[in-house]
Order: structure tokens, then sequence, then C-alpha cells
């Protein structure tokens, strides 16, 4: 009973979201499925990875920062929500090419299979007084039928890395500044019962990073990073299949961040420390801690809205597999990814 009890509030929900005409509310949040977020790694320091984007993931955090990738190189990923009743998957494939450029792909789904239908052709000829005094002419409880749910997010992402020496007033140096510019492509695709939605969309992302060292003298501070992605540019709608043609209308997200990356060479590990902001609906804020070792073992945790996360890692060759578990007010997520550079 849990479970059918989750799966109709779900299902209403989103006939909720597309069927009523009078619910401009409802029809902005029609992205939501995509703010869930890509990866394990960024999920696991609580979403806080617009400053660093440094994987496959950063197609959805931040494109600009898949320049920083020098290798071919895919995520997989896989996580189950809302106490196991859809599936949430992610694919990214990201190509290094010349001139310090980079392209990516990643496809992004959540599902719900097995939802019940029951239908209202048996209500048919009856109103309400009949209804609640004949036993017979009442709904049974016994699904008529099955259907499925899906939300599709296909990406195409750019990238490209500028390195200048910048003068900045000072008598005996320059400072680097690494520059990344980035922008994606986005296609979406809704199903749900005998429905369809789709719509196309635009990301513009930019990323800046610079030696702490250099700029206050002091040999061992590490690197400092800025990001911003700003998320469906001028807005992008999804328009349905139905007599009205009804649109839903993902609505702009700014997502800010800052990092910085210290080495601890005494203990042959990396700290990563990274707060972001975004302001789609409300202004939320993430913060997200990553400790490597050796390139070895990774451990991270996050705090995002009142949820934390933790996770960990470990790289073996080429291949990297991470862990992440989330908690949240409707249900604890794990997550398990993999990530393979060839």
């Amino acid at each position: 009973m849990k479970k059918y009890f989750l799966v109709i509030t779900l299902v209403c929900s989103l006939f909720y979201f597309f069927l009523s005409p009078f619910s401009l509310i409802a029809g902005r949040y029609a992205g939501d499925f995509i703010a869930i977020g890509a990866g394990v790694r960024s999920l696991s320091m609580g979403g806080a990875f617009v400053a660093v984007a440094n994987d496959g993931s950063a197609i959805y955090w931040n494109a600009a920062g898949i320049s920083q990738i020098r290798e071919k190189e895919i995520i997989l990923m896989r996580a189950f929500l809302y106490d196991n009743i859809a599936s949430y998957d992610f694919i990214s494939l990201c190509i290094p090419l010349p001139s310090d450029v980079s392209v990516g792909l990643a496809w992004t789904r959540l599902s719900i299979d097995d939802i019940p239908y029951f239908s209202e052709k048996h209500l048919t000829g009856t109103n309400t007084d009949q209804r609640s005094s004949d036993i017979n002419k009442q709904l049974t409880g016994i699904p008529d039928g099955e259907f499925s749910s899906s939300d599709n997010l296909f990406q195409f992402a750019f990238s490209k890395h500028i390195s200048q020496l910048v003068n900045m007033g000072w008598l005996f140096f320059e400072v680097p500044i690494d520059y990344y510019f980035g922008a994606t492509i986005k296609y979406i695709k809704r199903d749900l019962y005998k429905f369809s939605a789709t719509g196309t969309g635009v990301d513009l992302s930019a990323m800046i990073k610079s030696d702490l060292a250099i700029l206050t003298e002091l040999d061992w501070l590490g690197e400092i990073r800025y990001g911003i992605n700003i998320q469906d540019v001028a807005g992008t709608k999804i328009t349905w299949d139905t007599k009205s043609r009804w649109s839903d209308e993902i609505i702009t997200n700014t997502k800010m961040g800052v990092a910085v990356v210290q080495p601890i060479p005494k203990i042959h590990s990396v700290i990563t420390i990274d707060y972001d902001w975004d302001n789609a609906y409300k202004y939320t804020s993430h913060i997200g801690l990553e400790l490597q070792y050796k390139k070895f073992a990774f451990l991270r945790t996050g705090y995002s809205d009142d949820d934390y996360s933790f996770g960990a890692g470990i790289t073996y060759r080429r291949f990297n597999i991470n862990y992440a578990f989330l908690t949240n007010v409707l249900a604890n997520t794990h997550r398990v990814g993999v990530r393979i550079s060839f």
C-alpha cells in the first residue's frame, strides 16, 4: 500500500502540472526532474560543483569545465529514488579536441514503471448518490492496467579553454589566469500515459581559475576558482501534444560558485572546498568538501537546503568508482557510478 500511495501521489502531481489550465506556477516547475542533479561525485558534495566541474557531470553543472578533461571520458550513474519507485540514470561522454576545445554528450532519464491505472468508465451513467448506496456501482480498487512515465534530457556541450598571463599591476610578475567558456544545447522529452511533450533550451557557462600562491606570495596555497552557469537562458518551453497544446516553462536559473583546491603535501592529499548558490525559485546554497589521497581514494561530504550527503570513491588505473548517500525528506537515496578514461 505504501508503494501504491507514493506512486499515485507522484502521478497525480504530474497530471496536475500539465492538465491544469489555470496553474501557471505548476507549469513553471516543469523541469524539476532536471534539478535532481547529475553524477555521483557532485551530489556527494551537496551539489556544490559549479566551480569544480572537472568530470563528465560538468555538462550539467558547468559545461565550461569539460575543457579541463584532457582524455576521453565516460560516466555511468544509476540511482533509485522515492523509496525505489523511480529510477534515475545519467550517461555522459566527453571528448577533448585540439586547441584546448572539448565537446560532450549527456543523457539523463527519470522513469517510473508499473503505475496503476484506474478507468472511470465504470462511473458512466451514475451519480454520487447511486454509487454511495450501491456497492456494485463503486470502483473495486483493482487497477484496470498499468502505464509508465519517463522524462529524458539530452545535452550537447562545447567548451573552450584560454590561458593568459595577466598584468595585474604588480611590479615584478604577471598572474596566470585560466578562462573556460561553455555552452549547452538541450532537448527535453517527457512521456506521461498517452501524452508527450518536447522542448529545447540553452545553457551558457564560464569558469576562471588562478594560483593563490602567486596572488598572495604564500607558496603553500593552492588554486582559487569561480564558476557561473546560466541554465535555460530566456526560459525553456515544453509543449504537450494535447488538444490545447499546453506549454510548461522552465525558468532561468543562475548557478554560481567559488572553490579552493588546496594541496597538503605532507599527507599526499588535496582538499577541495566549494560553495555554490542558485536562484531558480528561491535562494539556495550548497557547500561541499572532497579529500583526495594520492589520486587513489576520495572522501566527500556536502550540505544543501537542509539535506546532507556523504560519499567515497576509489581509482584503479583508468576506472573510478563512486558512491553517494543523500538524505531527503521523501526518502534517502543511494547513488553508484563509474568513470572510465581512455
